[in-house]
Order: C-alpha cells, then sequence, then structure tokens
C-alpha cells in the first residue's frame, strides 16, 4: 500500500512508520500541520490533536528520510469535542482533511501512517477523515503496552530525544535533551510512584527524533534554549526551542529495518489442549418420529418483540428476508424489504434503528454476504451497532433472519439515572484486534453492559484468517475478546462475561472451544487469586457452543460476549435439572452483581428415547415451566425482564413450526407481558445429547 505518514517528529509517528515499512507498506510522502502564523503562538499550539512543539525542525526531518513532505497550516481549533466525531468546518480536523486530501490527489496513497498509542479523541478523529477520503488508517502502536514499546523502540535504534517536559517528577533543567534510552529507567520509576504514562500518552512529555533506521541522514542539534511555559513548583510545562541544527551524513545507509516481529500470531502447545469430558461428544442421532406434522415454518410470520424493560431496553426478532433467484429476485431488493420492517417494527414503539445495540444477522448463505452488507452499510450512522454474523440452515426462499437489541431513555423516567451509551468503532489496522472494517462496531456499552460483536481469528495486522488450526483459531479469537473487553472499561477482563455464544463449523470442535474457555477462566482466576485473597469463586458466564453450516471468512470458530462491569464473586447463581418423558431438562442462571442484568441458559436433552414416537408437548411445557421459575429466583433488587428467548434447536430432530409455536404458547401462558421475543434458530449439532439450547438475556 501507498501510504503517507502522520508525523509531528516525535518517537511515536516514526516508529509506527517503521511498522508500517515492516508490514510491506511503502512511505511515499509526509505530511504535517503547523501553527499558523498569525496566531502569535508559532513554537506551540494549544492542541487536543497536534504536537507542535518542533515542528521548526520538520523540514529537516523530510530531508533525512529523503521524501516529499506536505504542510499546512492549523487554522481551526477544537471545537467539536465530543466522542463521535462530525464535519464542522471551524475545526482544526478540517485542516487536517484538506491536507490529507492534497497529499492523495498528488501522491495517489491509499493510507495512512498514525501513531496513536491510547487516545481514542485523536484516533476517532484520523478514521472520520480516512473514511470520507476512503483511505485506510494504519495505527500499529494502538493499545500496546508502553512498557513494551518503549524498549520496542529503543532497541529498534530510534535516536529521539525529550524536547517538552509537562509532569511531576520531569525536571526542564534535567530531562530537556535527554535521549529515551537516558530517559528509560526515570520514566518507568515515575509510571509506578505516580501513573505517568511511560510514552507520554498523557501529554507528560514530547519527543523529537534526531535518528532512525528510516533516515537516510541524521539530524545534529548544534544549539537550542528552554523556554519555561509554565514555572509550577511540582510540574513545570517546558520545552526545547531548537536554534541550530544540521543534517549529517550516517556513513554507509543500509535501510535495515529492527522491528520487533509481529505479536498478532500465537502458537499452540499440546500442553495447552485438555481432554473433553465424554458429554462434549458430539452423539450419533437416533432417529426419531415426533407427533407433529412435518411442515415447513412461515419465517416471515415470526416477526415480534419483548416488551420495553423498566431501563429502556426492548429485543426485536424474526425480521427476515425473503428471497427467491429463481424468479430473478434480487438480495438486494429483499435485504431493503426486511429492513423497512424492522424500521416500521421500531417506529411503532417509538424507536430508530440507530437506538439498535446488538444485532444477530442469520444468513442463508455466505455467498450473499456482500450484497445483504451493501444494503446493511447504508441503514447505520458512524455508531452502527455490535453484531453477530454466521451461516445456518435457513428454510429455502430465506435470505437471512434478523433479531437486535434496541436502548432507549424514556424522558419520562426522570426518576432513573439515563445509562450512557459509548461506543467503540476502530477502523484502524493495529496489532491490537481486528479492525472494524464493515459496518459494526467492537463494542457498544451501556450502563455497566458491553455488548461486543462477535469475533473471528484474523490476524490484525493483516485482516486474514490465522493459520495453524482450530485451537490457534479458538485461542486468538478468545484473545481478541479480552482486548475489546479490556480497551471498553480497563478492568474488565473475561470472567465478567455473563453470557457467551461460540459457533462452531463442526461437531468436532465443541470440544476444543469448551476446553479453550475454561483455559482462559483458570488464567483470569490466576490473575485475581494473585491480586486478592479469598474462598469465594467468581460467577463466570454460562457458555453456549453450537455448530453451524459456515462462518465469515471460512473461520471455524466464532466468540460472542456480553460482559459486565460487576464483582464476579458477589454474582448470585442458580442451578436445578429435571426429568421429563425420556428428557432431561438443565437450567442455570447468573445473575449480576449490580442485579442490573442477567442470563438464563435452559438445554434439553435426549436421554432415553423410544423406537417410534415423543411428544413435544409435555418437555416443552417443562422448559418453560423451568425457565419462569428461574425468572421468579432472581433477587428482589433485580429489575430486570427477559428480553430475548434463543432457541438453538437441531435442525434434523424438529420441526420448527411445532417448536416456535409451543415455546410462544408456553411463554405467554407463564409470562404474560414479560414475554420476550422468541429467536429459533436451526442448528447442525449441539453438545452431547443436547437437542434444544436456550439461552436467555434479562435487562
Amino acid at each position: 500500500m501507498r501510504v503517507v505518514a502522520l508525523i509531528s517528529g516525535g518517537k511515536d509517528s516514526c516508529y509506527n512508520m517503521m511498522q508500517c515499512v515492516a508490514a510491506g507498506h511503502q512511505i511515499v510522502a509526509l505530511a504535517n500541520l503547523r501553527p499558523a502564523e498569525n496566531t502569535g503562538q508559532t513554537d506551540e499550539l494549544d492542541s487536543y490533536m497536534y504536537q507542535t512543539v518542533g515542528h521548526h525542525a520538520i523540514d529537516l526531518y523530510a530531508d533525512a528520510l529523503d521524501l516529499p513532505l506536505y504542510r499546512g497550516f492549523i487554522k481551526g481549533t477544537s471545537v467539536n469535542t465530543g466522542r463521535v466525531y462530525t464535519t464542522c468546518q471551524e475545526d482544526e480536523v478540517e485542516d487536517l482533511y484538506q491536507l490529507l486530501k492534497l497529499v492523495k490527489d498528488k501522491e495517489g496513497v491509499e493510507g495512512v501512517s498514525v501513531g496513536a498509542i491510547l487516545s481514542d479523541y485523536q484516533r476517532v478523529r484520523v478514521e472520520d477523515i480516512c473514511r470520507r477520503l476512503n483511505l485506510q488508517p494504519l495505527a500499529y502502536l494502538w493499545r500496546q503496552n508502553q512498557k513494551i514499546l518503549l524498549k520496542e523502540m529503543i532497541s529498534s535504534n530510534i535516536q529521539a530525544i525529550i524536547i517538552k517536559v509537562a509532569a511531576l517528577g520531569l525536571d526542564p533543567e534535567k530531562h530537556l535533551g535527554k535521549s529515551l534510552d537516558q530517559m528509560e529507567p526515570y520514566l518507568l520509576e515515575l509510571s509506578e510512584k505516580y501513573g505517568v504514562h511511560i510514552c507520554g500518552e498523557g501529554g507528560e512529555y514530547e519527543t523529537f527524533t534526531l535518528d532512525c533506521p528510516l533516515f537516510k541522514k541524521k539530524i545534529v542539534v548544534d544549539s537550542a534554549k528552554v523556554v519555561v511555559h509554565s514555572a509550577d513548583a511540582f510540574a513545570p510545562v517546558a520545552y526545547l526551542r531548537f536554534l541550530k541544527l544540521h543534517l549529517e551524513n550516517k556513513g554507509e545507509y543500509s535501510g535495515t529495518l529492527m522491528v520487533n516481529s509481529c505479536s498478532c500470531e500465537v502458537s499452540c502447545n499440546d500442553d495447552d489442549i485438555f481432554p473433553s469430558s465424554e458429554e462434549d461428544e458430539p452423539q450419533k442421532n437416533i432417529p426419531v418420529i415426533w407427533k407433529s406434522l412435518k411442515q415447513t415454518l412461515d419465517f416471515t410470520k415470526m416477526s415480534g418483540s419483548s416488551g420495553r424493560s423498566l431501563s429502556g431496553y426492548q429485543w426485536f426478532s424474526g425480521i427476515t428476508a425473503r428471497f427467491f433467484p429463481s424468479k430473478g429476485e434480487n438480495a438486494q431488493e429483499a435485504a431493503r424489504e426486511a429492513f423497512s420492517s424492522l424500521q416500521a417494527n421500531m417506529t411503532s414503539e417509538g424507536l430508530k434503528l440507530k437506538d439498535i445495540i446488538l444485532v444477530h444477522l442469520y444468513m442463508k448463505s455466505m455467498k450473499d454476504f456482500n450484497a445483504i452488507n451493501s444494503v446493511y452499510v447504508t441503514e447505520f450512522d458512524l455508531c452502527p451497532p455490535a453484531r453477530v454474523c454466521v451461516e445456518t440452515l435457513l428454510p429455502d426462499g430465506v435470505l437471512f433472519c434478523i433479531d437486535c437489541l434496541a436502548h432507549k431513555c424514556d424522558v419520562a423516567m426522570d426518576n432513573l439515572l439515563c445509562d450512557e451509551k459509548l461506543v467503540m468503532h476502530v477502523q484502524s489496522i493495529s496489532h491490537w484486534a481486528p479492525a472494524s472494517i464493515g459496518p459494526y462496531s467492537q463494542s457498544i456499552k451501556v450502563g455497566d453492559v458491553l455488548y461486543c460483536a462477535g469475533q473471528i481469528a484474523l490476524v490484525p495486522c493483516t485482516m486474514q484468517l490465522v493459520s495453524g488450526g482450530v485451537w490457534t483459531e479458538a485461542t486468538v479469537s478468545l484473545r481478541h475478546v479480552e482486548r475489546i473487553l479490556q480497551a471498553m472499561s480497563q478492568k474488565t477482563a473475561l470472567h465478567h462475561v455473563i453470557a457467551a455464544s461460540c459457533y462452531v463449523t463442526d461437531s468436532k470442535y465443541i470440544p476444543i472451544a469448551h476446553s479453550v474457555w475454561q483455559k482462559k477462566l483458570r488464567e483470569c482466576k490466576k490473575v485475581e487469586d494473585s491480586e486478592t485473597y479469598h474462598d469465594v469463586t467468581a460467577v463466570c458466564g454460562l457458555l453456549a457452543v453450537v455448530v453451524i453450516s459456515h462462518l465469515p471468512r471460512d473461520a471455524a470458530i466464532e466468540w460472542h460476549v456480553v460482559a459486565v462491569v460487576d464483582d464476579p464473586l458477589q454474582r448470585k447463581h442458580f442451578a436445578m435439572k429435571m426429568l421429563s418423558e425420556g428428557f432431561q431438562i438443565e437450567c442455570e442462571s447468573v445473575e449480576s452483581s449490580s442485579a442490573s442484568c442477567a442470563s438464563i441458559s435452559v438445554r434439553l436433552s435426549l436421554i432415553s428415547p423410544s423406537a417410534s414416537q415423543l411428544d413435544l408437548d409435555g418437555p416443552l411445557h417443562d422448559l418453560v415451566a423451568m425457565f419462569r421459575q428461574a425468572v421468579e429466583k432472581l433477587s428482589e433488587d433485580c429489575s430486570a425482564s427477559p428480553l430475548s428467548f434463543r432457541a438453538f434447536f437441531k435442525e434434523d430432530i424438529f420441526d420448527a413450526e411445532t417448536l416456535q409455536t409451543g415455546l410462544q404458547e408456553y411463554l405467554e401462558k407463564y409470562l404474560g407481558k414479560m414475554t420476550p421475543a422468541v429467536i429459533i434458530v436451526p442448528v447442525v449439532d449441539l453438545p452431547g445429547k443436547e437437542v434444544i439450547h436456550i439461552t436467555c438475556w434479562l435487562n
């Protein structure tokens, strides 16, 4: 990819350039913004977006790299400072838009190198510009461990000096002009003592790069003076003003890059593999004849919704796109009609598509993905919902089914605090987790609940599926889940998950999914135990593993989780089981320690099939009765309502219409107005002797 590098002169933009080159991209130009000359602030500008100290030396920096430099002036100010950026002509962000538009027109660049490590403010704005110009942001330093990152920069031969200090413990007289390797031990000490960001991400210090392996010449500082910006007794702010600089030849220019090997790939040892329980082993199907007639369910008559919960949540189900290509029908038109139907359902409840926070998209065939996605992308704005997308065994004539969770605060509910909605929609390529290059967010947080998108094992820096088989895929994709949880809420880990679904494409992968899940939870527990000393065990989320026909990118496994920022040690857990006419019914519930939400799982297993017929009526009645019991067992503090009732069922055993009708009938009988949205999902297989696995979300 032809790439323009956004440069400030500092270490981060320089090291990200090195990462771009190591990833096979070609840096063809540099771009920099400087203070407008009429501001009177010729050295440094008070900007949320740009490092301007040291900007006088940027021309030499470009000469050292022997690359064309495009410069513009910062005319705007920080006007639109919200979490989501929308175009605002007076904002300083638009100065960068104009500059990058010029570079794209002149140099034909496709990507932008960005040195952001932790600043969502900068990342969101650069990503917005890139979206508008159809450029790919490359932010390889994003969310990397700063201690490791600083070591890497030093070992990669980046020669950078401190040119600004603005933090407790940093002294202008002592530290300005010092190199990174001289400062590293002291920065580590300050981080331990005062929580200073080791890489200066909190604005504690800024740097200027004098040499690196990409430079063909090095920059030499002949003279400079210290300018004190504010002489605070504890944390003085001061910077170096370069008075005289020159370039020097480096002798034999080798251009050899010393970049640490990519951290995206993972290898699995044999030690990682745990024996699976016999329960996980897929069973040979025993032919069962149900008393009901075998009919094809009319998926167009399945749409419905839950009631609105006290805190403003509502689930919509069964939105179906019908499609008969043999009759000359168009997939995109079918998708548009389905979205019109969803919009009508939501409008009738006083909601809009922008209120959706989580979408499940079940497709008949992944081959239709691009056609469906081209319509999907037009339906959502800058903050699309999190999404789970899988192919499963839908009836002929059905293109896809959608169900979704929406949230809107009722203005009349002034006695309740309205939960704030936070969106993570990272579109930059990095080493952190896969970029959200489609119309979905990695995660949306409402109140204390995190709704994540489904994760497959894409290598973040290449966006290609990881090699190494299903064990590696299971580990890498679950690592993505962990990183997204942590990025949304710092101390959140896998044991904060309250509900998890794992989609696999082969029955043989069921025990692998369970094994990797348990291994990761054990690792979480070790960390937890090392931080606190307790006898109580954390109550972890309920996991459903289901076998479907196909996943995006031909992946073998996809994880989808909902997590709560709560205390897993204080969660309430309830379990029960019973026998019912040749079936075993097992039910479990987990309620968050904050009592804001809960997850219920009900499993129906066939333990002694008769040779001829089985009546589904009794077991379905008992299953729903047990579900109601689980709802009633929630604590008095818990005001969560059942919103979704997702029934994964073995497609070769059940008649879908009988199942849908039976569940709906008994739920309405037992729960009345509290009946959740029923979603029936035909699957290839379930663990052990399970024939139905129900997951219910309450909020």
